[in-house]
């Protein structure tokens, strides 16, 4: 049997025919050699209630995996059909994946990913939509991507991220 992913060989691939990359990762999510102990990677597609996105979420973010936060998010994304809907998830995901990059040391990738995410979450916070913090979690990355961009340590500048939640 041959081994997914090697030069040459057949690539590893869903049942719809998308390619899917088989190798292991670690926490932040960068993928491993094969072979190697890895974290096990949240699954794909899961469609998960407003509710459980956010506490499963909010779970990997105290918990230092904002990789498989982004994952949470990128569900929620993916199976709504609403258009509001589509963009707060993606701009949570992208919120997700600039603290990413910034434990991952990539202050470039962390302080543009927490642009676009502050720019795609901020209109949502007057309404907050299932208690998520818009405005809060829109100024905490802007303020993040401004520290980064005047020097700060991509990771220093991300290490209080607020609840996603506000409190009752």
């Amino acid at each position: 049997m041959s081994e997914i992913g090697s030069a040459g060989r057949d690539r590893d691939r869903d049942e719809g025919g998308r390619a899917r990359n088989a190798r292991p990762r670690d926490g932040l999510g960068r993928p491993l050699p094969y072979g190697e102990d890895g974290v096990e990677r949240q699954p794909e597609g899961v469609v998960r209630s407003p509710g459980q996105t956010l506490a499963e979420a909010q779970e990997l973010l105290d918990d230092g995996m904002p990789f498989h936060a982004h994952e949470v998010f990128e569900d929620a994304w993916k199976s709504t059909s609403e258009p509001g809907e589509r963009a707060l998830w993606k701009g949570l995901a992208q919120l997700a994946v600039g603290v990413t990059h910034a434990a991952r040391g990539n202050a470039r990738g962390s302080e543009s990913l927490l642009r676009r995410a502050a720019e795609a979450i901020e209109p949502y916070g007057p309404e907050r939509p299932y208690g998520i913090d818009a405005g809060g979690l829109a100024a905490w990355a802007r303020g993040a991507a401004d520290a980064i961009a005047e020097g700060a340590s991509a990771t220093a500048a991300t290490l209080d991220l607020p609840r996603l939640c506000l409190r009752h």
